[in-house]
């Protein structure tokens, strides 16, 4: 990966395993990150994540609770390809129900409206949940999950060899929330 990548922490810490995204980019924040990498927790404010990408990123990774079959705590890698966002005009506005297709598709329209250019590369580091019902905390096997998920986000940060040469500068990235 080169150029500026966001690394967007996705899910509702109150719906028991839908955190595992919040979760894993707090874990990620720990760790010596690139400069040219930004770790933001985006929680339920899909909304948020769509104008921060107006900013100008050439990768997003999304991390987040990805229903897929598998047993609770299978962690995924999925690269959502060059078709980008969906087409102009196709995403509700509801900041309550912003799933990351949602976001992408508020993300065609507000690139449409705006001459800005969604991000060139889009991948989703899921966790196969093993319960999304209210109530806090992740399950034991998607907790366990999550030092995993952050090793393979360093591996797919550190993968990058067109990397700049300050990428060792920072000692700590912060975790930062949307307001």
């Amino acid at each position: 990966m080169s150029g500026r990548i966001l690394v967007a922490g996705i899910g509702n810490v109150f719906l028991g395993d839908d955190g595992f995204g919040v979760e894993a980019v707090g874990a990620l924040s720990a760790h010596r990150l690139p400069g040219h990498v930004e770790v933001v927790d985006f929680g339920v404010r899909g909304v948020h994540l769509a104008y921060q990408l107006l900013d100008g990123y050439d990768t997003l990774v999304l991390v987040d609770a990805t229903a897929r079959g598998g047993e609770p705590g299978t962690l995924y890698l999925i690269d959502v390809g060059e078709a980008g966002p969906a087409a102009p005009g196709g995403a509700v506005l509801d900041g309550h129900h912003m799933s990351p297709d949602a976001v992408l598709a508020l993300l065609g329209t507000l690139c449409a409206g705006t001459g800005s250019t969604p991000p060139r590369r889009t991948l989703v580091v899921g966790c196969e949940p093993a319960r999304v019902e209210e109530g806090i905390g992740l399950s034991s096997p998607v907790a366990a999950a999550v030092p995993e998920a952050v090793r393979m986000l360093l591996d797919l940060l550190a993968a990058d060899p067109a990397a700049p040469a300050d990428a060792e500068e920072p000692t700590r990235r912060e975790l930062r929330r949307t307001p």
